[in-house]
């Protein structure tokens, strides 16, 4: 009986955990699909190619509203390195897509707290710049590279722009299909886990376990770049272990390290940019995140002290003022589209 009452308790967990932030995930997929239909990725590509600030800044602006995790980025980077991008921009790129979009921003207003939602992709901006501006100053020097002939701003690559021409209707059906069935679909598996980890976090961990387990801040920082640097987790999947973390006792900042450094970096994407940007690169592109996410989060912790703020007393209740009715419905789409979305590829196999 008392295994049956746990597991209950554990499941009631993960379902709130969920259902809490079910409204804000669709409304992110959602607007991630209409960047899809309307952003030109031509235009972009060809701000990119001149090295120096401006680029790297609108690499870095270019990034933050895209839902790519750290291993989906590379493949999108690559191809505007390869079209003419500069190094500091796609290095820009790289580190402020993973570590923030608008799936994870509507997320973290939902299960964190509206400052912590405004600072994280804030911190995702600056950390960006600064790796793409210390790429400028100290990486290998390079010439402007050319601006390509056009780039297809569905798929990123160069091509012909003819589906760009089509009439708004088939291209929002085009976008909300990339939204729900191709982005949810890399995203639901991990989005799962992450809601699944979040929701055991909060069922068994004991209260203030981070100010008693991992000592002081700077110290519990080390710890989440130590865990985070080589850990492959999304910026969405990693913002519900996020909230539970705060909720047992971790200070803001050290739960802003973990999604700065979780997301940004893992050792497939280390290796990736080594081969294809260089090892100098490379070390601009971990220093940058580990140095930026620390000082990011001292600061962050120092602004929560002057205002005499206890996140621990406000995290997660955003979807409070939503009616439950919106919320249940919200949540039974979400998971119906994240079923779909991870066994479509399982039914066409067994269909063909």
């Amino acid at each position: 009986m008392n295994s049956l009452t746990g597991l209950s308790g554990l499941l009631r967990e993960i379902w709130v955990t969920f259902d809490g932030a079910a409204f804000y995930i669709l409304l992110g997929i959602v607007v991630a699909g209409l960047i899809q239909t309307f952003v030109d990725s031509e235009q972009l590509a060809r701000r990119l190619g001149k090295p120096g600030l401006r680029s790297v800044l609108l690499a870095a602006l270019f990034g933050i509203p895209l839902p790519l995790c750290s291993c989906g980025v590379i493949p999108t980077a690559i191809s505007l390195r390869k079209n003419g991008a500069s190094k500091g921009a796609v290095l820009s790129f790289l580190i402020s897509t993973p570590e923030s979009g608008l799936n994870s921003i509507a997320m973290s207003y939902a299960m964190l707290d509206p400052l912590l939602t405004i600072f994280r992709p804030i911190s995702a901006l600056l950390t960006a710049v600064v790796a793409g501006v210390a790429e400028n100053i100290f990486g290998q020097k390079e010439a402007a590279a050319p601006p390509p002939s056009g780039v297809c701003p569905r798929c990123h690559t160069l091509g012909p722009l003819s589906h760009v021409q089509a009439r708004l209707g088939p291209r929002l059906l085009e976008g909300m299909k990339y939204a729900f069935v191709d982005l949810l679909g890399d995203l639901a598996g991990w989005l799962a886990i992450g809601i699944i980890v979040g929701g055991m976090i909060s069922y068994w961990t004991p209260p203030n376990f981070a100010e008693h387990f991992l000592g002081s801040d700077f110290k519990a920082m080390l710890v989440m770049l130590a865990v985070g640097i080589p850990l492959y987790i999304c910026a969405s999947a990693s913002t519900p272990v996020a909230a539970a973390l705060i909720a047992k006792g971790m200070s803001p900042g050290v739960a802003l390290v973990f999604l700065l450094a979780g997301p940004a970096t893992n050792l497939a994407g280390i290796l990736a940019v080594g081969k294809f940007l260089g090892k100098r690169s490379a070390v601009i592109y971990l220093l940058s995140i580990a140095v930026c996410a620390v000082l990011l989060g001292l600061a962050l912790n120092g602004i929560y002290a002057v205002w005499h703020i206890n996140i621990q007393t406000v995290v997660g209740h955003a979807h409070d003022m939503l009616p439950p009715a919106v919320s249940a419905a919200a949540s039974v789409i979400l998971l119906l589209s994240m079923i779909y979305a991870l066994w479509k590829p399982k039914i066409k196999s067994v269909l063909v």
